[in-house]
């Protein structure tokens, strides 16, 4: 697979090809931007682009991890009866 997609004479896509949406915030856990940001990417214009990309910094906090969940399930398990 190549990159050459990614080193075109444009605004370069936040992409980091970790693609992950988390399905409760609907951004991608990577890049931060959403689906239709991320399916619409290649026709946008450039404005469009730079305001997406601006605004991306602020949208890292809505993944913040939270306490518990899997991970900490694994680490205590329940007592079995």
């Amino acid at each position: 697979m190549s990159n050459d997609i990614w080193k075109r004479a444009e605004i370069a896509s936040p992409c980091i090809q970790v693609c992950v949406v988390h399905p409760g915030v609907g951004i991608c856990t990577g890049c931060f931007r959403t689906i239709d940001e991320i399916t619409r990417w290649s026709v946008m214009s450039g404005q469009e682009r730079a305001d997406i990309t601006a605004s991306l910094p602020g949208r890292a906090p809505r993944l913040k991890k939270r306490r518990g969940g899997r991970a900490a399930r694994l680490k205590n398990p329940r007592p079995t009866d």
